[in-house]
Order: structure tokens, then C-alpha cells, then sequence
């Protein structure tokens, strides 16, 4: 998937867009997925100027990302406008190794659980083959009011 099809599915867009490509997606099992680092991103202004870091919520942020998408392609669905797409809880999470511009970072998840719209993902986000961080993500959908 690049990303004119990623757009379609996640609602996120600049700056919150943190997922570039999807690589490999099995339907019900897995995905992998990438967000390219830069300079430019607005974040780095902040953390830190002298030294700029990718904020760890941010890479748990891109791996949700990439847990929607894995979602949706399992259900072959598109998001629906009066539902409400949701991180619900972050479990076991685990940072080994800082993420810098120029970095190509690799999100990688697996379908734990699912039960209605209750979806739980294994998920780690490497550089280079190390692992740059690791969660449990529960995802949910609420149909809005």
C-alpha cells in the first residue's frame, strides 16, 4: 500500500500521518509498515533542538497506525464516518533504542485478539533490525451518538 491508499483508510494527515508504506500485510495475521524519519519533522523543533529524538508516544502512535490498517484489510472494510476509531490501552510498552532523523523506522504487528470491536495487537518498531520499541495495543470502535 502506498500512501494515496493509506489515506484512505486512516483519517490522520499532516502532521500526524506516521505511516509512509505498507511493505507486507497477511489478512488476520500481520503487517509491515514504515515511517521514514526526517529532519522536517515538526516534532524535532522541540525534541530535543540539539539533539532530536522521536517522542516515544509518536512511535507508539505509528505503530497504532499500522495496527488500523491491519485491522481494516482483515475486515475488508473502510472506516465509517459515524464510528469513532480509537487506542484504548498501551500494555507492556518498552523503548530500547532512540529513533533519529534519517532512520527508516519498520512497524511490525501481529493480531493478538479480536472479539467484536475489541482488537488486541502484538507490536514492536525496529531500525536496522533493532528493536526500537514494543507495545500490546488494544485498538476500539465506538459508533458515535
Amino acid at each position: 500500500m502506498d500512501v494515496n491508499e493509506i489515506r484512505n483508510f486512516l483519517p490522520h494527515r499532516y502532521p500526524f500521518g506516521l505511516v509512509d508504506r505498507v511493505v507486507e500485510l497477511v489478512e488476520g495475521e500481520s503487517i509491515l509498515a514504515y515511517k521514514n524519519v526526517t529532519i522536517n519533522e515538526p516534532f524535532f523543533n522541540g525534541h530535543f533542538p540539539d539533539q532530536p529524538i522521536m517522542p516515544g508516544v509518536l512511535i507508539i502512535e505509528a505503530l497504532a497506525q499500522a495496527t488500523g490498517l491491519l485491522g481494516f484489510k482483515t475486515m475488508h472494510a473502510e472506516p465509517q464516518n459515524d464510528t469513532l476509531y480509537l487506542l484504548a490501552a498501551v500494555n507492556k510498552a518498552r523503548f530500547k533504542h532512540q529513533v533519529v532523523p534519517g532512520d527508516q523506522l519498520m512497524l511490525h504487528a501481529s493480531i493478538k485478539k479480536h472479539k467484536g470491536m475489541i482488537w488486541i495487537f502484538d507490536t514492536k518498531a525496529t531500525v536496522d533490525g533493532k528493536v526500537a520499541a514494543s507495545a500490546e495495543l488494544t485498538c476500539a470502535a465506538k459508533r458515535e451518538d
